[in-house]
């Protein structure tokens, strides 16, 4: 029976390195959604039946509770929520790498003995630290997104040396606790470990200004894959091991691939903001008044183009604008113009963000490009509409070196003829500094709700 679910947990892992694949491209994302789920419900079937498994009067009802839960935040939670949710889920994952190391210190029957010793203590150690770690960061970064915490990097002093201390402190209370993990003085270790992990997580994530919080958000999906694949080797879990190093590892390489797009130091982003100033916020230049369009001038704009490149950001998922826009740009088409979509890497609040907003909306897939491949068309465009986008939009990022942004690859859109920036108001964006683009001569601001506008300008096409 023993190799009847180790079978099954091999073929849950197959499913789900599937589900990663399919996951890599907007045509195969539904499929890689289904190889996920089908996965996920081998893993738990095969859990249930084990023989290990015994008391269901307790798993059963937990179960429910848990699915229950999941049911009500999936169809609550809109898409502008969906990063704080991600976030969220992550302190889960966290919580749970912690309640399961302690539960395996606690347990009478955890009785090792030499090397096997050394591993099992040290994969309980490091389960619980990086679930601490994983656990108070999501909360912090659930906090920034949701606007109950402030977006800008919380500046403590010595702040670089507070986590040296903090990790230097975590090596030797695992060196002591490794040693014996049975002895009086176990408990009290190990507590104060997951004190420290978790003022180290809370520390680390305040310190990442708010521009960066896409980043976060993808690491901390990496750490709660990493505190998975701990737990694992502590319950001799195969399926959990390699569940863990999945999600570890592509956490990672999508927060390497994300902190190129912006520019950021992949280290200084773990690190909390080392050696970029924490992503300070510089006072603001005078530019004068900004240009303003209507809609029946907006649709005029876009009935002499030829060419147009719409760019969307946060503003069109909090509009709930993509059924909009995607009317829109089906109407244009039909006019025989050519509409193509530029996206930026962190666009939103989420990697893929504004694909999965548009492919919900039906646009088609051919239309919407990267940034790097829309770029070198933008002078040449007719038009730009930039819909609720801000920092990826921002010229300071190339034009001002000391600008929090400075570096960061964004979408060059002032190079187009005109644009057009669909926008509620002239507020900063979540870097925090303010957009030169909004002033250049060649744009013009279109106020209000980015749905309504759109439906606007669509009516006078």
């Amino acid at each position: 029976m023993t190799g009847l679910y180790s079978m099954a947990y091999l073929l849950a892992g197959i499913f789900f390195i599937l589900s990663l694949n399919g996951l890599s491209s907007q045509e195969t994302a539904r499929r890689g959604n289904v190889y996920g789920m089908t996965g996920m419900a081998i893993a738990v079937l095969a859990t249930i039946a084990s023989p290990d498994v015994t008391v269901y009067t307790l798993l059963v009802p937990a179960m429910l509770i848990g699915t229950a839960i999941g049911l009500w935040l999936a169809m609550r939670v809109e898409m502008t929520g969906m990063p704080q949710l991600v976030a969220m889920l992550h302190s889960f994952v966290g919580l749970a790498a912690v309640l399961i190391g302690w539960g395996g210190v606690l347990d009478p029957r955890s009785m090792h003995v030499g090397a096997e010793a050394v591993i099992h203590n040290t994969e309980i150690f490091l389960g619980i630290f990086i679930g601490a770690i994983t656990l108070t960061g999501s909360w912090v970064a659930w906090g920034k997104l949701q606007g109950t915490l402030s977006g800008k990097p919380l500046m403590l002093p010595f702040r670089h040396g507070l986590n040296a201390i903090a990790l230097i402190a975590s090596i030797v209370l695992m060196i002591i606790f490794v040693r014996d993990a049975h002895s009086v003085n176990a408990i009290p270790i190990l507590l104060a470990m997951t004190l420290i992990a978790g003022l180290m997580g809370i520390h680390l994530v305040a310190a990442i200004g708010g521009a960066d919080m896409p980043v976060v958000v993808s690491m901390l999906n990496s750490y709660s894959g990493w505190a998975a694949a701990a737990t694992g080797f502590m319950l001799g879990n195969d399926l959990l091991i390699i569940t863990g190093a999945l999600v570890g590892s592509s956490g990672a390489i999508l927060s390497y691939i994300m902190c190129k797009a912006m520019n950021r130091s992949f280290i200084s982003v773990i690190l909390g903001g080392f050696g970029n100033g924490g992503g300070e916020i510089i006072a603001d230049e005078e530019y004068g008044e900004a240009n303003t369009v209507s809609h029946e001038e907006a649709a005029e704009w876009l009935k002499d183009a030829d060419t147009i490149v719409i760019t969307p950001g946060f503003g069109m998922a909090v509009a709930a604008a993509q059924q909009a826009v995607a009317e829109m740009t089906e109407r244009l088409r039909k006019q025989g113009k050519t509409v193509r979509f530029a996206i930026h890497p962190v666009a939103g609040r989420l990697p893929g963000h504004m694909n999965v907003l548009l492919a919900e909306a039906n646009v088609p897939y051919d239309l919407v490009l990267e940034m790097d491949e829309i770029n070198p068309d933008l002078p040449s465009t007719d038009v730009v509409m930039v819909i609720g986008a801000n920092d990826i939009v921002n010229p300071d990022a190339i034009e001002k070196p000391n600008s929090p942004i400075a570096g960061m690859p964004v979408l060059e859109v002032w190079k187009a003829k005109k644009c057009i920036v669909l926008k509620r108001s002239m507020a900063s964006g979540y870097a925090g500094v303010q957009n030169p683009l909004f002033f250049k001569e060649n744009s013009a601001m279109l106020f209000g709700d980015a749905k309504e506008s759109v439906q606007k300008v669509l009516a006078n096409l």
